[in-house]
């Protein structure tokens, strides 16, 4: 150890120093370290050296106002936000609840479980969404529910799930991903919108500014925001229940004619409650449901999946 973050009586040549300055030196000397192992993270240092600088370098100030270690939930917030996959991995299967655990105040603005989850659908990070998502396979059904339907602060995310936070940024895989685990599509956010919801209205103002003639040829392209939105719906509507659209309904018929042109006549009917699901629909419903959490996503190559779901990169390496 460079320097000792747990002794700050003393000074560098072992005389006496005042609480004052050895509290500004211990300080200065975290944040450094601190930066240190954040560049590390960020520069994908190989795993045993991170280890190692965690183990006997890195140190952060925490809340309690002295040195404190970087726990393996801290350090994998690290890997998310910069996509250290073989880090991550790491750090999960070998601290799989510690690296899950809250992180100290000083890493996060509440006290809401699942904060790992969250992050990795808003930054995109699929890779390491699936490995997370694999690692709780194993935790007990109300510890994982914890985790999954996770309400975000209500400052910063608006106390929605990460399912909301999938569809907000329109993050199709993840939201695959989560749905497939065991994720919730129902619960409400804040501002009492369930994802499907808060999905229609991002699809009502994509569309609300310019009219269906008026539409760009592009826009209808596979890569575009409105496109991508329209396949998070139909991954949404695998896993709503039968009964559970009710709440979009006024959102729908209070423009049927423009609601209908981009849904489709099917969709639209069953989404509003004026019909009950295709026969594709309910027994695509049925197919992905059937699969068990513990064999997801790898059954999905046994299923006769439909256009829409294959172009989907579940693997985070595209």
């Amino acid at each position: 150890m460079p320097w000792d973050a747990r002794r700050p009586g003393s000074s560098a040549d072992g005389g006496p120093e005042g609480a004052g300055t050895a509290r500004s030196r211990a300080q200065k000397q975290c944040r450094k370290s601190s930066f240190a192992f954040y560049q590390a993270v960020r520069d994908l240092v190989p795993v045993w050296l991170l280890e190692d600088m965690r183990a006997s370098e890195a140190f952060h100030w925490d809340e309690r106002g002295r040195a404190a270690a970087y726990s393996p939930s801290e350090a994998l917030l690290y890997a998310l936000v910069h996509d250290h996959q073989e880090y991550a991995h790491y750090l999960l299967a070998t601290f799989p609840r510690r690296a899950l655990a809250l992180p100290s105040a000083s890493f996060r603005c509440c006290s809401a479980p699942g904060l790992h989850v969250a992050l990795a659908v808003r930054y995109n990070r699929v890779g390491i969404l699936r490995r997370i998502l694999r690692t709780v396979r194993d935790f007990p059904a109300e510890e994982r529910a914890r985790l999954l339907d996770r309400r975000g602060c209500s400052r910063g995310e608006g106390g929605g799930t990460s399912v909301h936070v999938a569809c907000e940024l329109t993050r199709p895989e993840c939201l695959f991903l989560l749905l497939g685990h065991g994720a919730s599509p129902g619960l409400r956010d804040g501002g009492g919108l369930t994802p499907l919801e808060l999905l229609l209205r991002q699809l009502c103002r994509d569309t609300g500014a310019t009219s269906a003639a008026a539409v760009p040829a592009s826009a209808s392209a596979p890569g575009e925001p409105r496109q991508r939105r329209l396949l998070l719906l139909d991954l949404l509507a695998l896993y709503t229940p039968a009964g559970a659209t009710g709440p979009a309904h006024r959102e729908l018929l209070s423009d049927q004619p423009r609601w209908q042109r981009l849904l489709g006549d099917d969709k639209f009917h069953w989404l509003a409650g004026l019909a009950p699901p295709s026969l594709f629909t309910r027994a695509m419903q049925v197919l992905v449901t059937a699969i068990s959490p513990s064999r997801f996503p790898e059954a999905l190559d046994e299923l006769p999946l439909p256009p829409f779901l294959q172009p989907l990169d579940l693997t985070g390496k595209g």
